[in-house]
């Protein structure tokens, strides 16, 4: 397989771009890596080639001719619904192999199709699938007493959103930040608090304001699935936030909010209405930058040839 690395605000993406048959269009490529093809994902994302905070994209040939490619995100757990700093990634590696050009252009996903807009300075923009939050001032008790209150929203994945509890938001307290919110989780799992259709919400997201020196609104901690922090502000997180902030009125349509994460990387945020519903069309801004073009070689006889395979704790 040829795989392109890249990062986006500092969360890394690794991308097939060739040497893997997949079936046609993003839903039946998802389909078939989990059922029959998981050693795709073990391979790429598991030591020794890979750690816990890449996320996999598999191109496929997509089922919607206005596509330009469907895609598949997997982390080191499990294939995922959406990815959209992964989305900015796949877009700067398709301008870096020249499959595409400065413009707009259609990418399908799993749960629906995305816009990407290719600016002139490789700055991407994402318009993202229709989001909205699904409960307010939800309460989970944590094990040690202490109750949480948050909203649970839909950005293409499901988030449980915190603001101004738990550890700080420092780089420092990232350890923390982890227990924190994997325990947070963990009592939303028990507690039977879930999405809508009871789906399972896999990604916590705290907030606050952000530390001197970084021009945002906010500024975030991510856990992802597998529990993995995301170095990126996320951009299904982003686009679960900006659907709460219009939820309340935070935040109007065209208004920019900027969403910086735990290391000070930014995206740029705002949203468009859609008539008559309480759901809005997220749009978010970043970039990212190709680190490397690899080979990937499986020697039959190699022991970890499809990855280290190895009990976790917490996902």
């Amino acid at each position: 397989m040829k795989i392109i690395d890249s990062h986006t605000g500092g969360e890394p993406t690794r991308t097939i771009v060739s040497g893997l048959d997949t079936p046609r269009g993003a839903k039946a490529t998802r389909d078939f890596l989990e059922k029959e093809a998981d050693w795709v994902r073990t391979t790429l994302i598991n030591e020794p080639r890979g750690f816990d905070a890449i996320v996999g994209a598999c191109l496929c040939e997509p089922e919607d001719s206005t596509c330009i490619t469907g895609v598949v995100f997997f982390n080191n757990l499990s294939c995922l619904h959406s990815c959209l700093h992964g989305t900015i990634g796949i877009v700067e590696t398709l301008a870096y192999l020249g499959r595409i050009r400065p413009g707009e252009h259609h990418i399908e996903t799993p749960v629906g199709i995305i816009t990407a807009l290719l600016a002139e300075d490789h700055s991407i923009t994402i318009k993202n699938i229709p989001c909205y939050r699904f409960a307010e001032d939800v309460r989970v008790t944590l094990p040690n007493g202490q109750e949480i209150a948050g909203n649970i929203s839909w950005g293409g994945n499901w988030f449980f959103l915190i603001s101004n509890q738990g550890p700080e938001i420092r780089a420092e307290n990232i350890a923390a930040l982890t227990d924190f919110t994997r325990t947070v989780r963990d009592a939303l799992r028990i507690q039977n608090i879930t999405g809508e259709n009871g789906a399972e919400i896999d990604h916590i997201e705290c907030f606050a304001s952000p530390q001197a020196g970084i021009n945002a609104n906010s500024q975030n901690f991510v856990l992802c699935p597998g529990s993995a922090y995301d170095r990126s502000p996320c951009g299904t997180g982003t686009s679960a936030k900006i659907a709460c902030l219009a939820a309340s009125g935070e935040l109007t349509e065209g208004e920019t909010w900027l969403q910086a994460s735990i290391i000070g990387s930014v995206f740029e945020g705002s949203f468009e209405s859609i008539p008559d519903s309480d759901k809005v069309i997220p749009i978010v801004t970043g970039r990212a930058f190709i680190t490397s073009e690899t080979t990937i070689i499986v020697q039959p006889n190699d022991p970890f040839k499809h990855g280290i395979s190895s009990p976790r704790i917490g996902v």
